[in-house]
């Protein structure tokens, strides 16, 4: 098979990043060729993430800062000094952007906006990802992902009607910030190339968890209607989308379709409730949407659930529930290429899942996350620094 031919290759990108969703964003750029270069402050351990347990692998290393730093290189920096602030403006010289996920406040005192940085490179784009934006009231304020499902609405939108509001499983507003941040940082690289200008580029995790509230946002600022929660984490329009009880466990059907809704009537021996007026559309469905789970339980719980997806699946979209260890040892995972073996020097049979983009129908390349500085000599290298001026920075604490 021919070596595969990354579509960022060739672009530089310096970040300033902790946690996760930063490094989400910036680790898909990596994973699609870009060089993107972890700048660290060794005094403060690097990344936090690092040091952030339960398991290690070694000093400065840690599954979690596995899962959020492939591919990229780790150079060590301290910003706040002014050899720090004249090499880091060396490297702004060859690269296409610069991306933090600090605090609001943060970028204008460091020197990492387009202001600061446009005199060494007209065509940088900076990017920043922070919790509230740097433009208003919030700017100074600290926030994880957790307190935007929170305020965004989402703990109300999550679990059983009548139980405690309930945050997603995941930090999923991280993700989809850093998501939403490489697509933006980009897009404003494409523009700089063709412009001979860079620029500012914001994105906060509170506008993203916003902005994902789509319909259910849409239906109550203008019809006035809250999305409540439902049972059975089912679909708010569309019914039967919804948990099921089985023999053995729980199945999860999706007729979003009147297509599927009788494809399901079919593998369920149940033609018959078609012609009832209860369930006969999707509104009608909707209004009668408790009657028709009782009616459905009581098929669903005569099999089990690995004999109803074989009546059910690639017939209508119908899936098993698994718990975690069930989801990463599922066979299909590995036989599909989203499993991968990445040995670490402290874990040999270290195992990764890989980025779920495809490439000419391959997967993208995966090196393990760097040690911290594990690159600088060899960065500062390729820019001109000699071994005397390497060693003077060290000797300084700059790197």
């Amino acid at each position: 098979m021919n070596e595969l031919f990354l579509p960022l290759r060739g672009l530089r990108v310096l970040t300033f990043e902790n946690f996760g969703a930063g490094p989400f964003g910036s680790m898909y750029l990596a994973d699609l060729g870009a060089d993107v270069i972890k700048i660290e402050n060794r005094e403060q351990g690097g990344d936090a993430t690092r040091g952030m347990g339960p398991f290690f692998l070694g000093e400065h290393d840690s599954h979690f800062f596995q899962t959020f730093n492939l591919n990229k290189r780790s150079l060590t920096l301290n910003l706040k000094t002014a050899e720090g602030q004249a090499l880091f403006r060396r490297l702004v010289k060859t690269s296409d952007a610069v991306l933090n996920n600090l605090r609001g406040d943060q970028p204008d005192k460091l020197g990492l906006t387009y202001a600061a940085l446009e005199s060494a490179n007209p065509k940088v784009v900076c990017a920043h990802l922070s919790a509230y934006g740097r433009d208003n009231e919030r700017r100074a304020w600290p926030g994880y992902d957790y307190l935007m499902q929170a305020e965004a609405g989402y703990l109300h939108l999550t679990g059983e009607p009548g139980t405690p509001p309930a945050r997603m499983g995941l930090s999923i507003v991280d993700f989809m910030t850093g998501i939403t941040t490489a697509l933006a940082l980009i897009s404003a690289i494409w523009g700089a190339q063709r412009s001979g200008h860079g620029r500012d580029v914001d994105v906060s995790l509170f506008d993203v968890a916003l902005h994902q509230l789509t319909y259910p946002g849409a239906w109550y600022l203008n019809a006035g209607t809250p999305t409540e929660r439902l049972p059975r984490s089912s679909h708010p329009s569309a019914v039967p989308v919804q948990l099921f009880r089985t023999k053995d466990g729980w199945i999860f059907v999706m007729c979003m379709t009147d297509k599927f809704w009788q494809a399901l009537l079919g593998a369920l021996g149940r033609e018959d409730l078609g012609a009832n007026p209860e369930f006969a559309t999707i509104e009608a469905r909707r209004r009668h949407r408790d009657r028709l789970t009782e009616v459905l339980d009581a098929v669903f719980v005569t099999d089990t659930t690995a004999a109803w997806l074989g009546k059910l699946q690639g017939l209508m979209p119908a899936s098993p529930v698994y718990d975690l260890p069930q989801a990463l040892d599922n066979p299909y995972i590995r036989q599909i290429g989203m499993l991968r073996d990445l040995p670490h020097p402290q874990q040999p049979d270290y195992r990764v899942l890989a980025n779920p983009i495809k490439l000419d129908g391959q997967r993208l390349p995966s090196r393990v996350a760097p040690r911290l500085g594990e690159h600088t000599d060899e960065i500062l290298r390729s820019v001109g620094f000699t071994a005397g001026e390497l060693a003077a920075l060290k000797d300084h604490g700059v790197t």
